[in-house]
């Protein structure tokens, strides 16, 4: 069984498309799809408002129950996980505890010419995961 953690927080199907390319039989492929709901902590004179008094652990983005479905009607199965903490330090946490085999990220292109410029949360993952780190873009590039 070949353990892949999909992370996402957006539109999953480059991410999808990215596992089930995988030259393996989708029923030999497990799949955990996580979204991590990032922390942080607002203040002004009243009061604070911090992302962990609005965090609710059950209520998942509909980009992460479409992934689910895509990965399923491929065959491959999947489960979800819903955090909150740092993308990046969770993703990698994550990846440790559940022992995966590789990651999937999103990489977002920014520059006219097609050069994958990647934000903090890939290239953190990319450089500290220790394993392999799959990046997919829009347009499969």
């Amino acid at each position: 069984m070949y353990h892949v953690l999909l992370a996402t927080e957006d539109e999953p199907a480059p991410l999808v498309e990215t596992v089930t390319d995988l030259p393996a039989d989708p029923g030999e492929i497990d799949v955990t799809v996580l979204n991590v709901f990032e922390q942080f902590e607002v203040r002004d004179e009243a009061e604070a408002v911090s992302s962990e008094a609005i965090y609710d652990e059950d209520d998942v983005p509909e980009s992460v129950t479409a992934a689910v479905d895509a990965l399923e009607a491929a065959g491959v199965t999947a489960r979800v996980r819903h955090e909150h903490g740092d993308p990046a330090s969770v993703i990698l946490e994550t990846a440790t505890e559940l022992d995966v085999d590789a990651i999937a990220v999103h990489g977002r292109k920014r520059s006219p010419i097609g050069k994958a410029l990647f934000g903090s949360v890939t290239q953190a993952v990319l450089l500290d995961a220790g394993r392999p780190v799959f990046v997919a873009t829009e347009g499969g590039n």
